[in-house]
């Protein structure tokens, strides 16, 4: 394994970048040059390190490919106008790692740490952010998997902490255009289940009913609550919200087993502090769709997509419209998405600069 420590990035050297086309990113490996890895053994961290390496060497026996012992994060860097780099409230995305950690029985690295080894990557891989103005940012994969020689169901004798960067475009084709999902009768998750945590086997079980969605030409599958089926909880693997009829109240669906989005988060602060609405985490039945005037499925990938109609059944309801974004989902993508470039200012702590 090639293996170069560059603390800052200045050392690195600069091949010539590929030919992308910044405007048409889409949301696809790319890879660059610089990665980050630690390893834990014998109950501790060591000071890890950047590689140019992209394949990981790890044992047969591991617990993540037996066991699904691993878990995973998203964030993204995003350069200024002014040349600058931020990174979007990486401190959430280092405390949800620890609560996923801690579910599967992992050490999760200190928020320090976390931090760190994404500003790492991103520095070393400079030259792969995209242009301010393309739309484009340079997205961060960490993750934590548990490796070595192993065959019992049991927490792993030794963890990798890793983060890569790819540059993106929209993961939804179209950005701030509407597109429509279809209710599933499958569970993405289990009550009182890993819903919550941000672990690979969620997305592995939402790959068929995804699938099935899009073969009927639908942008993903909405999940209902596992107990009743009859609660809205994600939209694919993103979280939902809606804006009720006279555009006063931001709803958000709230269950144990729906995934704290730092996006969603983020919004309903923006909702409530800077578009004045009032604010709320509850159930939304899907008989009740009637009350929102609009709604959308949002996260780090996603950004905000909004959702022009839900096939529910042999019912299609249409929200806003399904050609154009509604005027609050508008509003809030603007404030949110120029906070992330540096465009609008940032409530405390949400920009880390790079």
């Amino acid at each position: 394994m090639t293996q170069t420590t560059i603390p800052d990035g200045s050392a690195a050297p600069r091949p010539s970048v590929p030919d992308i086309d910044w405007a048409n990113l889409g949301f696809s490996y790319i890879r660059t040059d610089w990665r980050y890895l630690a390893h834990w053994q014998d109950g501790a961290w060591d000071a890890g390190h950047l590689t140019e390496d992209n394949v990981l060497h790890i044992s047969e026996g591991s617990t993540a490919l037996h066991y699904g012992q691993q878990c995973f994060e998203g964030l993204k860097a995003y350069r200024c106008a002014d040349g600058s780099v931020n990174l979007f409230r990486p401190d959430q995305n280092a405390a949800r790692m620890a609560r996923s950690c801690e579910r599967v029985l992992m050490p999760a690295p200190s928020q320090a740490a976390f931090i760190d080894a994404c500003r790492q990557v991103v520095r070393a891989n400079d030259h792969f952010i995209p242009p301010y103005g393309t739309g484009g940012s340079l997205y961060l994969r960490p993750f934590v998997i548990g490796v070595g020689d192993n065959i019992g169901v049991r927490s792993a004798p030794e963890f990798l902490f890793g983060v890569f960067c790819i540059p993106v475009g929209p993961y939804f084709k179209g950005g701030l255009s509407p597109m429509n999902f279809v209710t599933s009768g499958y569970d993405r998750a289990a009550p009182h289940g890993t819903g919550a945590a941000k672990v690979g086997g969620n997305y592995a079980a939402s790959l068929l009913p995804g699938q099935e969605a899009k073969a009927r030409h639908f942008a993903d599958a909405i999940y209902l609550d596992p107990e009743t089926h009859t609660k809205i909880e994600e939209v694919g693997s993103a979280n939902f919200f809606a804006i009720t009829k006279g555009g006063s109240t931001f709803v958000t669906p709230s269950s144990p087993s729906i995934l704290p989005s730092i996006t969603k988060y983020s919004l309903l602060w923006l909702a409530e502090h800077r578009l004045g609405l009032k604010v709320r985490e509850g159930d939304v039945p899907i008989d009740r769709l009637d009350e929102f005037s609009e709604a959308g499925a949002c996260g780090t990938a996603a950004v905000i997509t909004p959702i022009g109609g839900i096939q529910h059944g042999e019912r299609f309801h249409v929200f806003h419209s399904e050609t154009e974004a509604g005027p609050v989902t508008r509003r809030l993508y603007e404030e949110l998405v120029g906070i992330q470039f540096g465009d609008r200012e940032a409530p405390e702590g949400w920009i880390v600069k790079v």
